[in-house]
């Protein structure tokens, strides 16, 4: 029998009997059980020890894993691509879009919270300030289930061999580029992992050893159709009530609203004519029609909203089939009955050319 084995054995033998973490006393009791000499117990746990008369079975196990991480091709190397989001031209710049774009060209570490209801251009806002400014941007979408291993990295199985592969947080450290954690308010406590990158330390990968350093140009911005308190009316079901200490991190937080109607407008017509579908008395119909609704539903007459996004869903499927009523009732199927049939009837009122008839958005 091999000392390598009769090591292990012996080892197992005492894990059984103490646990991992040792102390002198326990091991001069183990010896006296099995009439073995100090000395030679203690020499095979040579490469256990953590300080004088104290051992820990654990420390070689994590040494090893250390040195083939260092010693093997263990880190998969970065993929050259362009991260600059493409411009749109069927963007419209309003409400907080200037000071988003400030804070991006400043190169400043400055995160970046914004809130407000779903469909509102929270995203888009950072992503084409991204695009005119020539930055590179991560987005990451977040959920109950994003975790260190989602978002840091960890080892990945690649041809045969664990390596370790970085994560988008870790991708954005390093190239100097804008990490976006959209939806930030459905994370669970497991997005702490956080809380050093957001103070602008960078981070420590445990599992391999390596500190990394943010580059100049790093920043992090999060959207939310929450301030990460939870909904309280039930409207954004799955987010959570975020740690106090993880949002103060977020120096300032932006309210983004609706855009006016104005805008709204100017926003639809782009998107129109960029379809090949330019028709601006719908466009302001459409506008109107939403611009009503909402304020219907600020004041508790109504518990569902038209946001822009909706409308450019709209926009989009009248370009596909051509007619009016067709696009706004598949749009708004998604609603229940009585409220789909609502909108319909306030339609009617803002634009008496379009007839709903018996169709209710079925597909032909």
């Amino acid at each position: 029998m091999t000392t390598r084995v009769n090591t292990e054995s012996l080892i197992d033998s005492i894990r059984d009997l103490y646990g991992n973490v040792l102390t002198a006393s326990d091991v001069r009791a183990f010896c006296a059980s099995r009439g073995i000499s100090y000395p030679t117990v203690t020499k095979k746990l040579e490469n256990y020890k953590t300080s004088r008369g104290n051992w820990d079975l654990t420390v070689q196990e994590a040494r090893q894993q250390l040195e083939k991480t260092v010693t093997s091709p263990s880190v998969v190397p970065p993929i050259e691509q362009n991260l600059i989001p493409e411009k749109d031209d069927t963007f419209v710049q309003f409400g907080n879009f200037k000071d988003i774009k400030r804070i991006v060209q400043s190169r400043l570490f400055y995160p970046t919270f914004v809130t407000g209801l779903s469909g509102n251009g929270k995203t888009f806002s950072v992503e084409q300030a991204c695009a005119q400014l020539g930055r590179e941007l991560i987005r990451v979408n977040i959920t109950i289930e994003t975790d260190e291993d989602d978002l840091i990295g960890g080892f990945r199985l690649v041809n045969g061999e664990t390596v370790w592969h970085n994560g988008p947080v870790v991708e954005a450290l390093e190239r100097g580029a804008i990490l976006l954690l959209d939806e930030i308010d459905l994370a669970s406590n497991k997005i702490l992992c956080l809380q050093s990158i957001l103070e602008g330390k960078g981070v420590f990968l445990k599992k391999i050893g390596r500190f990394v350093k943010p580059s100049a140009g790093f920043n992090v911005f999060a959207t939310a159709n929450t301030k990460g308190k939870g909904s309280d009316d039930g409207r954004f079901i799955g987010t959570n009530v975020l740690n106090e200490a993880f949002l103060e991190r977020f120096p300032v937080t932006f309210e983004q609203s609706y855009p006016n109607p104005a805008t709204e407008q100017k926003i639809l017509e782009g998107i129109s004519l960029d379809l090949g579908v330019e028709d601006r008395d719908f466009c302001k119909r459409l506008v109107d029609w939403a611009d009503i609704i909402r304020k219907t539903f600020y004041d508790g007459g109504v518990e569902e909203i038209i946001s822009t996004r909706r409308l450019v869903h709209i926009i989009r499927a009248f370009s596909i089939w051509k007619e009016k009523s067709k696009a706004i009732q598949v749009c708004i199927n998604r609603f229940d009955d009585e409220t789909k049939q609502a909108f319909l009837d306030l339609y009617d009122k803002v634009d008496a050319d379009v007839n709903f008839g018996e169709n209710n958005g079925s597909v032909e």
